[in-house]
């Protein structure tokens, strides 16, 4: 391991790194560079913290039919964990520029998307709209729907001019045109079922691919990994945060800033941008977690050898 120059400037460490992560983009090479890194830590600012117990927030909840958690909430990308009461459905919406994904993960829910023939996801489904698609979702059944929703920050919502838009605070809402549509483009589609994938029977890895966020499904074992090394940091990202819903089986994190992380399904947990972290599958059988970040082909830092 070489030696690190640490210089000091306008608060920030420059630490000689290497980029070496080429992760589903299939460029080989990799380049030493001085990567910026903050003196001071990043801080986890709420909603934001180190790990969401899905356990938790259910007892949090317990006896409530319909309920809504702010999860994640930065520059980049907002999330929340939502609950349905049986029967409860969303109003016909969209958002101007946009695309909005959800892992559902309890329950039912009927998706109703302009261009698609109406479906019901169910537990690991992974569905998402593109912008100025219109859409609706209704929890069906006799259990209320869970989902997590994911969206670009800022992100705002349009209603049809046939229906009457609700109040919000700051806006009023004014009847006109726009063009055009969102598409399935980048092999962005409707939805993946992920136990399709659990099975092997679906290889697609991206799910999300945007100009402004990205999701993927990333599946390992335990069993298959070499014997972890203390001295592993991991790799850190210099512009963007970086979050984890997990997918299936167990997850163990060394983040750097907060204690070890052993992440259970339906959890959630996020790295600040600035921060080493250091994913790993855990448990005794198949693990997946599903990694969201607002760049396509985010940098990775590690340390230079």
């Amino acid at each position: 391991m070489i030696n690190y120059r640490v210089i000091a400037g306008a608060g920030v460490s420059l630490l000689c790194l290497s980029a070496i992560w080429a992760q589903n983009n299939g460029r080989p090479g990799s380049q030493l560079v001085w990567a910026p890194k903050p003196v001071t830590m990043t801080p986890w600012t709420a909603p934001n913290k180190p790990h969401w117990k899905l356990a938790e927030i259910l007892a949090d909840h317990k006896g409530m039919k319909s309920w809504k958690v702010a999860i994640v909430n930065d520059e980049q990308l907002r999330a929340d964990y939502i609950q349905m009461a049986p029967g409860e459905k969303t109003p016909r919406r969209a958002h101007p520029d946009t695309r909005e994904w959800w892992v559902i993960q309890d329950g039912q829910i009927r998706f109703t998307i302009d261009g698609q023939e109406p479906f019901i996801a169910k537990k690991g489904y992974l569905v998402q709209v593109p912008y100025r698609t219109f859409y609706t979702m209704e929890t069906v059944g006799d259990q209320p729907s869970l989902r997590f929703e994911v969206n670009v920050a800022g992100a705002r919502t349009m209603y049809p001019a046939e229906d009457k838009p609700p109040v919000l605070d700051g806006y009023t809402f004014l009847k006109t045109k726009i063009a055009s549509k969102g598409t399935y483009d980048q092999g962005n589609r409707p939805y993946i079922d992920f136990n399709e994938v659990a099975a092997g029977r679906e290889k697609q890895r991206r799910f999300v691919a945007d100009d402004r966020a990205v999701s993927n499904i990333i599946p390992g074992d335990a069993k298959n990994l070499a014997p972890a090394k203390d001295t592993d940091k991991g790799h850190f990202h210099a512009e963007c945060a970086e979050f984890w819903f997990i997918l299936q089986g167990q997850m163990d994190y060394k983040i750097e800033g907060t204690a070890q992380i052993l992440a259970d399904q339906g959890d959630i947990v996020y790295a600040p941008r600035g921060h080493w972290h250091r994913p790993r599958f855990a448990g005794t059988g198949p693990a997946c977690r599903l990694a969201m970040n607002g760049y396509q082909d985010i940098g990775h830092f590690f340390e230079a050898e």
